[in-house]
């Protein structure tokens, strides 16, 4: 028993690191237009994006229960196969913030889900019956697969289309008037992006704590249901404001300067197509990237003006970091799995 509460400990231990990593990481979503417009400096735009991250962080479990009861069954999962996703998940997201990538830190933990509950499944003795096929064409996997091509998709089209409405609304405007309402109007798109962030990322973590406590209910012989405790939502939400706190400076600059060059009203376009997308996504329960979705409403902001004011040699670099995400999270945390079976199995 002694044993089986420390790993599940250790369990805990990496999902609020993986959820404090997660908001460092993911701080560009919601502030890099911010920033980049000079509307805030950095350090107060990051602690207002801490505060907005842990208010979103609480309103709601659907989609921690997406993560925690439809990716694959619970039966089949140990604290062995929530430590190796979350080290795998770990692993790629600071690799990417090493190299300053945006990725999804969403996809990177349900691609180490997987990973870790095949793994388990062929070495471990997981359920019985579970193929890949079947957990590659589960509930969740399958709402996450389609959210990861939708996302962006309407996080592209809502940046160009609600671009194209303000430059209409505002034709006979003088640009100075423009930049000084829209440097106002800017602080209360950062906040909403940085609260739909909390929203949805947030509960990813608590999904997989809750993953962790029902298979240590289930080794000490007691049944669990996928509930979410109290102390779970607090202490994610916690966790996720003080990464977001601590600040990612390095996606931040490919954010807000590389894509294209932005103006207040071009931060404020992009902000509110993808927030309005992201609380969609979280109403649905659909775990998405935070990442896709800012990146491709910038990008249509960006193509609103001509398609070349989109640096594309930078978006198609992000691309190929988007489609690695999962597979490589995948097999990083398979052989995690493995390695963790050898040692405590």
């Amino acid at each position: 028993m002694g044993s089986e509460f420390a790993l599940l400990v250790l369990v805990v231990v990496f999902a609020l690191a993986f959820d404090y990593i997660n908001g460092f990481h993911d701080t560009a979503n919601a502030i890099a237009t911010v920033v980049s417009t000079n509307v805030l400096p950095g350090r107060t735009a990051v602690l207002m994006a801490a505060v907005c991250n842990f208010v979103g962080a609480l309103m709601g479990v659907g989609v921690a229960k997406t993560i925690g009861g439809d990716i694959a069954d619970p039966k089949s999962i140990t604290q062995l196969v929530v430590a190796a996703a979350l080290l795998g998940a770990i692993f790629w997201n600071l690799l990417t913030w090493y190299f300053g990538i945006p990725s999804s830190s969403s996809h990177a933990l349900i691609g180490g889900l997987v990973g870790a509950v095949w793994c388990n499944r062929v070495i471990g003795g997981g359920a019985a019956g579970e193929s890949m096929w079947e957990l590659m064409t589960s509930d969740g996997v399958l709402l996450t697969l389609k959210a990861l091509v939708l996302s962006p998709l309407l996080g592209l089209i809502g940046g160009f289309m609600l671009m194209v409405v303000l430059l209409w609304l505002v034709r006979r405007v003088r640009p100075s008037s423009v930049n000084r309402n829209f440097r106002v109007l800017q602080l209360v798109s950062a906040g909403f992006m940085a609260f739909a962030h909390g929203s949805n990322d947030a509960q990813k973590s608590m999904g997989i704590i809750t993953l962790a406590l029902v298979a240590y209910a289930a080794s000490q012989g007691h049944a669990a249901d996928l509930s979410v405790p109290l102390w779970v939502i607090l202490s994610c939400a916690t966790a996720m404001a003080l990464g977001t706190a601590s600040g990612g400076w390095r996606i931040m600059k490919t954010m807000g300067h590389r894509i294209i060059k932005l103006r207040p009203i071009n931060g404020f376009a992009a902000e509110t197509a993808a927030s309005m997308v992201i609380l969609l996504a979280t109403l649905l329960k659909a775990p998405v990237s935070t990442t896709h979705v800012i990146s491709s409403s910038i990008m249509g902001v960006g193509a609103s003006k001509r398609v070349s004011a989109v640096r594309w040699g930078v978006a198609q670099n992000m691309l190929v970091a988007w489609v690695l995400t999962m597979p490589i999270s995948a097999v990083v945390s398979a052989l995690t799995y493995l390695v963790l079976y050898q040692f405590l199995g």
